[in-house]
């Protein structure tokens, strides 16, 4: 889940790297570092730290030379140090390497090394790709195709690397961890991301398991692992780079919640033909497991309720984590449908190549059409809400949400009227929002809690998991989600005086379970947050939510959580859009 990127060309590369990397730092921010070409020789800075923090201190833009390579780090194998930085570099210091991924058999490769007399600076995994390559360089006289397919063969894990060479020429490979080449009027980027040179330019190559490309004065190649040429599709890519930009608001967080007023529309402009395979799959289908990770789990829960309660189809949830422990019913009937925001994410996509092993087809909800998860379906479903830069999940789950919505109307003639209602939809967001100064006055009661529960029954129980896991990201609280029921059942001797306790109670058939629920632990001294369009006595405070059909109260809902999250974080001086240990894409396992 680090970001990689590459670039040869015309222009001054700090400067375009340095940028990039800012683009695509949601996938990692432990530490950032560049290296350029300059007339032959290798230029390497590194250091801890935001992408702006580092540049700051070591004045990454100034660096010399046409090409350079660049990383942002999301650590797995050793600390957060400079020296477990990238880029790495070999013992002659002619080659320098970026990498995304894990490498497995890395210490084996790395006992192997050192016997050769290699030393190595860092505790990573990836610095053996640098030391393997310098290596094979050496063996086949300078070859550095060779040299790239015989390290390629070596490595066993999942990887994407970018390599560059002190003769001029820039490298990338990739085994199940994204990597795309961007074409410019006058150079190339190799990237984990196509935020990494979108502003540059709309033109995409989107490499394959097992293909590396060379780039160099002549142009560029493509082969696979073994050596054979290869050619590949160009690609217009078509999000919009305005999104990524803050504009007038704090954060992206703050501003990709706002942002669900038009999203949540966003995510009904699908292909009619598209969503009429996608649902007919659904209906002939004799076993049906939704897949997911963390948010999209979520958004799982809430699709299986209501696929059962409107399709009258049965389904189940598996987490992508567990999924390849779950196999015993899969088979060439069943059906996938996988969910992912960035559509990279490592379990998922491992979930997916496990079922299609045993023959079931694949469906996907995935906000990045050209992700290896789209690639790898049969078909898909785009959430279509632009970049999402926050780390934590916001338009992009209720866009799930609502592409749930749609396939349910689809399959059960319109039962929800999910579709009817955008207009409506769109002012009930402004009625939530204005709720705004109040979401923020409720953080400051509560920004001490050492824990925050939240309660709900049947279509509001993922929604408590979903807003427990907002707050955890974004303000470090510890927060559990419970389903109202079960509170006799262990939860209520976690209670006590001040406790805090945010219950999702709207008027429907949970509404008088859930109320007696919060009585039980009101009567212990729990402090309540009821998000109701009903307002009660027991609640210490309201935030007052529309009155609505009740099956669309879980998309309603969760947007003042989003809110009590941000406003949270603030008020404990966290950064929202960048949480401590936590990246965007998982693309580790």
């Amino acid at each position: 889940m680090c970001s990689i990127i590459g670039f040869i060309g015309n222009s001054r590369a700090a400067p375009v790297v340095v940028e990039s990397l800012k683009k695509m730092e949601y996938r990692g921010y432990d530490s950032v570092g560049i290296a350029t070409i300059n007339s032959g020789k290798i230029m390497l800075k590194k250091g801890v730290g935001r992408v702006v923090e580092v540049n700051n201190q070591l004045n990454l833009m100034k660096m010399p030379g046409n090409i350079g390579v660049g990383h942002t780090r999301w650590a797995t194998h050793g600390g957060v140090t400079e020296s477990n930085a990238h880029p790495h570099d070999g013992c002659k210091k002619n080659i320098v390497v970026v990498h995304n991924g894990i490498i497995e058999n890395f210490r084996e490769i790395k006992k192997d090394l050192e016997q050769h007399g290699h030393i190595f600076k860092s505790q990573t995994d990836s610095e053996v790709i640098a030391h393997l390559i310098e290596s094979n360089l050496v063996d086949g006289k300078g070859n550095i195709k060779k040299a790239l397919t015989k390290t390629c063969t070596k490595l066993k894990g999942a990887f994407a690397f970018v390599v560059a060479f002190e003769d001029g020429s820039i490298a990338g490979a990739r085994l199940d961890e994204p990597l795309i080449i961007g074409l410019t009027n006058d150079g190339y980027f190799i990237s984990s991301d196509v935020l990494g040179f979108l502003e540059y330019t709309d033109r995409a190559i989107f490499l394959e398991n097992k293909d590396i490309v060379i780039i160099d004065k002549n142009g560029m190649n493509l082969f696979d692992f073994n050596g054979k040429k290869i050619s590949k599709q160009i690609t217009q890519v078509a999000w919009e780079l305005g999104e990524i930009d803050k504009g007038d608001y704090a954060h992206h967080t703050i501003k990709e919640i706002h942002e669900q007023k038009k999203s949540i529309e966003k995510a009904m402009l699908q292909d009619n033909e598209r969503v009429n395979i996608f649902c007919n799959t659904i209906r002939s289908a004799k076993n049906i497991f939704f897949t997911g990770s963390g948010s999209s789990y979520h958004a799982a829960l809430v699709a299986k309720n209501l696929l059962s309660r409107f399709g009258k189809i049965r389904s189940e949830v598996i987490m992508s984590s567990e999924f390849q422990y779950n196999l015993d019913n899969i088979d060439k009937d069943s059906v996938i449908i996988a969910i992912s925001q960035s559509g990279e994410t490592a379990d998922v996509l491992q979930s997916i190549k496990i079922a299609k092993e045993k023959n079931a087809k694949i469906l996907s909800i995935v906000n990045v059409h050209t992700s290896s998860l789209a690639r790898l379906s049969d078909c898909y479903l785009g959430i279509n809400c632009g970049p999402e830069i926050g780390v934590a999940a916001t338009k992009s789950f209720t866009g799930q949400l609502a592409i749930f919505y749609m396939i349910i109307d689809k399959i059960s003639d319109n039962a929800t009227r999910f579709v009817d209602n955008m207009k409506f939809f769109q002012e009930i967001f402004e009625g939530i929002i204005q709720l705004e100064g109040e979401i923020e006055r409720i953080a400051e009661v509560i920004k001490d809690a050492k824990d925050i529960y939240i309660l709900g029954k049947s279509l509001h129980y993922p929604i408590a998991l979903e807003g427990s896991l907002k707050i955890k990201e974004l303000a470090y609280i510890h927060a559990e989600g419970i389903a109202a029921g079960e509170l006799k059942h262990g939860p209520l001797a976690l209670i006590e005086n001040n406790t805090a306790v945010i219950v999702l109670n709207p008027e429907d058939e949970t509404f008088n379970d859930t109320l007696r629920s919060t009585n039980e632990i009101k009567s212990r001294g729990a402090y309540i947050i009821g998000i109701s369009n009903k307002e009660d006595i027991i609640f210490d405070r309201h935030i007052k939510i529309p009155t609505v059909n009740k099956s669309f109260y879980p998309i309603i809902e969760v947007i003042p959580i989003q809110l009590l999250s941000y406003y949270l974080a603030l008020k404990r001086e966290t950064n929202p859009d960048y949480p401590r240990n936590l990246a965007k894409s998982v693309t580790v396992r």
